[in-house]
């Protein structure tokens, strides 16, 4: 079959229209300096159009031969219109350089087009075009170009884009890229028509240079300009792809998080009256990764494991880990394996606190129909159960430290070292509960023996050796303990605050209040200022040791007056950031208690009253404020009143010690010498002990029960007691260690 002589012209003569391009390029006068100066025959550079990518082959090939489907495409502009413009020709010759790799060259005859006096009529061009894609209709008034020209001049505005971004020099790029979307935006603002500009290829174009252009901007250095073309892309209607839109949403949140740039807040401008606006970069990131994850789970895009670690690690940062289980929980069947379901549940239930809710998936996960030896899982039940003082937990938290090593089988030493911490941290915890001394002495071997394994393993593991001198601590090995919580604070170089507190209550139990003082001033200085709070308290501790009462009443002015700046900063609700782990409320509540037992002891009932009022309006049920306002009574010698105070207080704990120590010394000073009063006061203090055997109130009460039996094996016994109570109050800390 003969060809039609319109498809002849088409295909059969390309170099001919070409040369016609070429001629009307050498009828300008700009064009003749061009021509002196451009490297016409430049080798061909890697960086090419991303729609020509495919099709090409490795950087450094012979010549390209033009691409005369895409010269066509700017050819029907000539056939419209009789002639091809300068600046179409340039746009056309131009992108012929391009795809050959001549990129300096390509550049040169692109930065010859006068875009500024285009923009007008390229505007106008698209404004009338929406205008008929909206009304279906055409308008009689002729635009001043035709939409194949408006298509091959903003294509060869992003090609000037790439070009200089494959030159290095990325600024100019997001400038010249800019001009792209800027140009579409004015002329449309309330975005593109369905279908606008497909048959000429402009949304294609329009849609590599929305993607461009934030990319352009991070490689300049320039986040907040990225920021702010990223919201430019997901907040006008560009017609892009749904695939296009959640790449630029994952990349956008990407930056957001992990740039260390806080851009403003959005301004949303067509948002309605119910919807959240984010305040910060922290929540745009997580409403985009959020927004991501929902139509994952409408399968509208592919799933990417990826967006779930991302706002896995946004709601950590966040403390919302149970926004993060409510997102897991709401995926569907067959995007997640049953086992790391199980592990993410228990991460996300055990950073809010549901210490319980995590321990039993890690028991489902870790049965045998599922993964009995998942080291991960193993390691994180181990450490849930060595924070729970419950007996049963400390043995179960145990076994899952050594299983834990046998299923490394001397793999990692850094692994091994951490096991074998969780073990000392469990079997230390469960030395507790032990009934007989030589069970308990022997367990607090294995865990001291097991801590200094690990500390000897890796002495570069700062969490090992807390636990270390912890253990030396709370067994009144003061120098060892000393020694380990400097290098630990070494390691950490001060940046966790539980290193300063305990460096400073192992000063105290040795009686060096004054350099354990001036710890906590460095430490004040070296943290920040919603760290404070255990700070400022235990420095008002260690200035009332001193008999500096006057100092110790000031600092805890000063606290309050933290706890009140910090409470209004964050707002009723919301957590502060905080590694001590101790709500503003909470510390808030512990603040007055202290000063009622501050005034309690100094006789000052009146003021002690009004503290314990205060600490009653912040928490109904406290069994600390209850054991001090039992403590008032007996200071007044009112006994009934003070036993009524314990009992409540022993009511809301149990295992409340001071609130043990205290109805045994009253029911002592009260009662007769019958053997069941003994028996009481006796079961009472044993009760105590069992709970902290360091307690040297115990002990020395303990002493003087046995004292006032009055026989020669009670009077043994009871100086027994009073040297065990000697020792631990010369040893004993303003604080407790743990």
């Amino acid at each position: 079959m003969r060809r039609s002589s319109s498809e002849t012209r088409r295909r059969g003569k390309p170099s001919w229209e070409f040369g016609k391009v070429m001629k009307c390029f050498r009828s300008g006068e700009q064009l003749r300096a061009a021509d002196e100066m451009v490297p016409w025959e430049n080798e061909s550079l890697a960086t090419k159009d991303d729609k020509l990518s495919e099709s090409s082959s490795r950087a450094g090939e012979a010549t390209k031969k033009p691409h005369t489907g895409n010269i066509e495409e700017a050819e029907s502009s000539l056939r419209e219109s009789g002639c091809l413009n300068y600046e179409e020709a340039r746009a056309l010759l131009g992108r012929y350089e391009y795809q050959k790799g001549n990129i300096e060259a390509a550049l040169h005859v692109f930065e010859g087009i006068d875009i500024g006096a285009l923009t007008p009529k390229i505007k106008i061009t698209l404004a009338r075009g929406g205008e008929r894609r909206k009304r279906r209709s055409q308008s009689f008034s002729t635009p001043p170009l035709s939409m194949n020209a408006v298509t091959l001049l903003l294509e060869a505005i992003y090609l000037k884009a790439k070009s200089l971004e494959a030159l290095g020099r990325f600024k100019e790029a997001a400038q010249s890229c800019k001009v792209v979307l800027d140009i579409v935006e004015s002329s449309l603002p309330d975005g593109l028509p369905q279908n606008f500009g497909a048959d000429c290829k402009l949304q294609e174009i329009i849609s590599k240079s929305v993607e461009l252009l934030p990319e352009l901007w991070k490689l300049s250095d320039c986040p907040h300009e990225a920021i702010l073309s990223y919201r430019q892309a997901l907040l006008h209607h560009w017609n892009l792809e749904v695939e296009t839109t959640a790449k630029i949403q994952k990349d956008f949140a990407v930056l957001l998080l992990y740039s260390g740039c806080e851009g403003s807040p959005p301004n949303l401008r067509f948002q309605m009256d119910s919807s959240f606006v984010p305040k910060n970069s922290l929540e745009e990131a997580i409403l985009l990764l959020m927004i991501l994850l929902r139509k994952a789970s409408l399968r509208r895009i592919q799933w990417d494991p990826s967006i779930l670690d991302h706002l896995s690690f946004a709601l950590s940062v966040a403390g919302d880990t149970m926004a993060l289980a409510n997102q897991v929980e709401e995926l569907l069947p067959g995007f997640m394996d049953r086992k790391e379901i199980f592990y993410k549940l228990a991460l996300c239930y055990y950073g809010a606190g549901e210490d319980s809710a995590a321990l039993d998936l890690l028991r489902k996960l870790l049965s045998k129909s599922e993964d009995p030896m998942c080291f991960p899982a193993l390691l994180l039940a181990s450490k849930i159960c060595g924070e729970n003082p419950s007996p049963s937990h400390a043995e179960e938290g145990v076994g899952f430290a050594r299983r834990a090593l046998e299923s490394l089988d001397g793999k990692c030493d850094h692994l091994k070292c951490t096991a074998t911490c969780l073990l000392g941290i469990s079997l230390s915890v469960h030395s507790k509960s032990a009934v007989a001394d030589f069970e308990r002495v022997t367990r607090q071997d294995e865990a001291l023996q097991a801590l200094e394994t690990a500390g000897r393993m890796t002495m570069s593991d700062p969490i090992a050796l807390y636990h270390l001198s912890l253990e030396y601590a709370e067994q009144r090995k003061l120098d060892a303990a000393l020694d380990c919580a400097k290098k630990m604070l070494k390691l950490e170089g001060g940046c966790n605050i539980r290193g300063w507190l305990l460096l400073s209550r192992i000063l105290s139990a040795q009686k060096r209040f004054v350099d354990a003082e001036t710890i906590i001033e460095a430490a004040l200085d070296q943290t920040g200022k919603w760290e404070q709070g255990e700070l400022l308290r235990t420095k008002a501790k260690l200035q009332i040791a001193q008999g500096q009462f006057k100092n110790a009443i000031a600092t805890y002015t000063q606290l309050l007056a933290f706890v009140q700046v910090q409470n209004k900063s964050f707002g009723y609700g919301k957590k502060p950031p905080e590694s001590t782990g101790n709500l503003p409320g909470r510390l808030d509540l512990e603040i007055w208690n202290d000063l009622a037992y501050f005034y309690i002891n100094l006789s000052q009932w009146r003021d002690a009253g009004a503290c314990l009022s205060k600490s009653k309006g912040r928490r109904a049920f406290s069994a600390n404020r209850c054991h001090a306002t039992g403590l008032l009574y007996e200071k007044k010698c009112l006994y009934k009143e003070s036993l009524r105070a314990y009992s409540e207080a022993l009511d809301i704990d149990p295992s409340h010690v001071p609130s043990l120590i205290s109805m045994a010394a009253v029911l002592r000073r009260l009662g007769d010498s019958s053997h069941h009063s003994h028996t009481v006061v006796r079961s009472l203090l044993m009760h105590a002990l069992s709970i902290d055997r360091t307690n040297h109130s115990a002990w020395y009460n303990l002493g003087l029960l046995y004292k006032s039996q009055g026989t020669p094996s009670s009077s043994l016994e009871a100086a027994e007691c009073f040297k065990a109570a000697l020792s631990l109050e010369e040893s004993a800390p303003v604080e407790p260690f743990r």
